[in-house]
């Protein structure tokens, strides 16, 4: 499932050869999970062959038509300031999550540094569920929490995104039925480096995040 595969992708981020995150927030799971995902799938598309994700209201199938985020959407992304990195953060994960879904995810090789192994992970990834035309289900993901601060190790900035994966549908892989997945919080931690008048994700780690009440 390509829930379970990005978290595990983002699990072993740290592992890279650029380092680790040195301060993950505590809320991080870094744990293989299967409700790691993205949202909504309200309206999934109708495009496409087989039936991948064939259950709840809708099918993860051929590209819809999703754009690509704006830049405009995320103010400061391109300054050289702890806010413009948590910016350059939020904008990171939104075309990532739009690439899932269809969109043209181009913007990710531009911010990722040539030795962030995990971007180069996420890139492959989403490259070849669009090849296959097995995206995800439509998802608009919705903030949760968004801070920064000095980096350590060779970073800059480090930053901490927590944002809600809707529920929705995503494709199998390989012979694998696809899956409905549920709602959940998705924690981020990146490191950061302003290099050549923007800002450049060196790592990431990243789970989905249990409740408060469990």
């Amino acid at each position: 499932m390509a829930a379970a595969a990005l978290t595990a992708g983002l699990a072993a981020c740290g592992e890279g050869e650029s380092g680790t995150v040195t301060t993950p927030p505590p809320s991080i799971d870094t744990g293989q999970d299967d409700g790691a995902s993205d949202a909504g799938g309200e309206e999934p598309s109708d495009a496409g062959g087989a039936d991948d994700a064939g259950s709840g209201d809708g099918s993860a199938e051929a590209a819809p038509d999703i754009p690509a985020p704006d830049p405009a959407d995320f103010p400061g992304m391109d300054e050289q300031t702890p806010e413009g990195a948590e910016q350059a953060f939020k904008y990171f994960w939104a075309v990532a999550m739009s690439g899932y879904q269809g969109a043209d995810a181009a913007e990710l090789s531009r911010m990722s540094d040539p030795n962030c192994g995990n971007c180069t992970e996420l890139l492959s990834e989403i490259d070849d569920l669009q090849e296959k035309e097995d995206v995800w289900s439509r998802v608009d993901i919705s903030d949760v929490a968004l801070g920064s601060e000095e980096g350590t190790g060779g970073y800059d900035v480090i930053v901490d995104y927590v944002f809600i994966l809707p529920a929705h549908e995503e494709p199998g892989a390989g012979d694998q039925d696809g899956a409905s997945v549920e709602e959940s919080e998705f924690a981020t931690s990146g490191g950061l480096v302003w290099d050549g008048g923007s800002w450049k994700v060196v790592d990431f780690s990243a789970g989905p995040r249990e409740s408060d009440s469990q």
